[in-house]
């Protein structure tokens, strides 16, 4: 596994993970021939070390024995593996820190954190390293790096393709997701790894309020002239209030059910391991060792009833529409008490579409102080090769592509 000699392999913003690259050639031919590939460090790749962000996931793993079948099936389709990208440790962030292996340089905006955990996914592809990149979306690690990078990205509806051979830290809401520089590639992807669409997407076009006023008010500003646009194609678009309960309830409950799942997945190895981390993660995986069960029940009965509404307004081919952040990325000499309110602000958002398993794809449409800020169309599940069809249309309308 040597580094790719191509001019593509040089590592300009710190993007993979440090050490001799994970490289595959392709398997086969189809939609993607020629094209490079990064994957993020927590899918399989045979033969080398999934390190999970941590060093102690490393020490304490061997190579893996086969590839993650989503990289294969790229691979498959005439995709080319140049390396894997860091993530921040065990996928449970949002900034893409990781003290370990260095945080990846947001190309688009140097002061900013690139947004995690796919943060070196999502640096590569918009630093020009690779075509597409492979990360995974728990709680927005896919749709946030795009929104902060000036991507696209999407976060298919859970359990539409396999996680197989990738590490887990909420298996109830965890994806595979990717990023790309226009959206006509990534609906090629989906048409690699989706299943087909079982209903189509055409509108109307759903505004959720609480999701435009949780949005800073330069970002909302930034983004109302897309949303004008889309108006003019789809319709006027209707207004709709998803959590009567406040926003700040869909980011508490989310995150009970992601803390419970995160420590039945990976607390065993932690309390055995005693692993090092960094800042932050391991106060969040103290969190999840003590989230009372009652408190991860009311978060589970929540999800039901936040599905049972959503689901009627979703199932003739409605998109709902909003911010994809709250905010651009912080800035990397944010202080920790800024990053937590952005990750909350930030929560209760992407939780909408991870509580339900709605496919979402994000377009970057505008920026705000030079930082980019994305939109978000999501639909119901099992439509996300209708909803990728609706991206590369509406790019077009918006001049994206």
């Amino acid at each position: 596994m040597q580094p790719p000699s191509d001019p593509l392999g040089e590592d300009r913003v710190g993007a993979f993970v440090p050490g001799p690259r994970a490289t595959m050639a392709a398997t086969g031919t189809g939609p993607l021939d020629g094209l490079t590939l990064a994957v993020k460090d927590l899918f399989d790749v045979a033969g080398a070390l999934t390190t999970f962000g941590n060093p102690d996931w490393a020490r304490t793993h061997p190579p893996a024995p086969a590839t993650a079948p989503v990289v294969a099936a790229l691979l498959e389709a005439g995709a080319r593996l140049v390396g894997k990208t860091k993530t921040v440790e065990l996928a449970y962030g949002l900034t893409g820190e990781n003290i370990w292996h260095g945080t990846p340089l947001n190309p688009r905006a140097p002061d900013r954190f690139p947004g995690g955990s796919s943060c070196g996914s999502a640096a590569a592809v918009a630093a020009g390293l690779v075509d597409l990149a492979l990360g995974s979306d728990t709680g927005g690690s896919v749709r946030i790096p795009a929104s902060y990078c000036g991507l696209f990205g999407i976060r298919p509806s859970h359990g539409a393709i396999s996680l197989a051979g990738a590490c887990p830290l909420a298996p109830s809401l965890d994806t595979p997701g990717w990023f790309t520089r226009s959206a006509a590639l990534l609906a090629t992807v989906g048409e690699v790894v989706l299943p087909p669409a079982t209903g189509g997407v055409g509108g109307p076009l759903l505004r959720v309020g609480e999701a435009w006023v949780n949005a800073a008010p330069a970002v909302a500003a930034a983004l109302t002239p897309a949303l004008e646009r889309l108006q003019g194609e789809f319709g006027p678009a209707l207004q709709v209030q998803l959590a009567p309960e406040g926003i700040p309830t869909l980011h508490a409950h989310f995150r009970a059910v992601q803390a419970q799942e995160a420590w039945a997945a990976l607390g065993g190895w932690i309390a055995a391991t005693g692993p090092r981390f960094g800042p932050g993660v391991a106060e969040r995986f103290a969190a999840a060792r003590d989230i009372a069960p009652q408190t991860a029940a009311a978060g589970r009965a929540f999800r039901r009833t936040l599905q049972a509404r959503i689901g009627p307004l979703l199932a003739g081919g409605a998109m709902l529409v909003y911010p994809t952040s709250p905010c651009p990325a912080p800035r990397r000499d944010a202080q920790a008490g800024e990053q937590e309110a952005v990750r909350q602000a930030t929560l209760s958002v992407t939780a909408i579409a991870g509580l339900c398993g709605l496919p979402e794809v994000t377009l970057p449409v505008a920026s705000v102080d030079g930082a980019p800020v994305g939109l978000s169309l999501v639909a119901g599940p099992g439509r996300d090769r209708a909803l990728l069809a609706v991206a590369r249309h509406v790019a077009g309308l918006l001049g994206l592509d």
